[in-house]
């Protein structure tokens, strides 16, 4: 192994990892409501997949720690009229 590549191994950034949370939203009320929050949550950037379950009032959303957080997600979730929480 040369001397540069070996410098390369040791100096490579550290890579963002995909996180999965899930996420209370007590304020949804219908059928349709999960439409609208999965809706708002596609738009924040870094977001992959989301699951929005109606009958538990709560969203499950993986993503990119790189490029969004929880804080950007609850933020997107109030923006479109449903408070959310991050759940334990």
């Amino acid at each position: 192994m040369s001397l540069f590549a070996l410098a390369g191994l040791i100096a490579a950034p550290t890579w963002a990892a995909t996180k999965t949370v899930a996420l209370a939203l007590p304020g949804m009320t219908c059928a349709a409501c999960p439409f609208t929050v999965k809706a708002a949550l596609a738009k924040v950037d870094g977001v992959s997949k989301i699951d929005v379950i109606f009958d538990k009032r709560e969203a499950t959303v993986s993503f990119d720690d790189a490029k969004t957080s929880v804080q950007a997600l609850t933020k997107a979730t109030a923006n479109a009229g449903y408070p959310s929480t991050l759940k334990n």
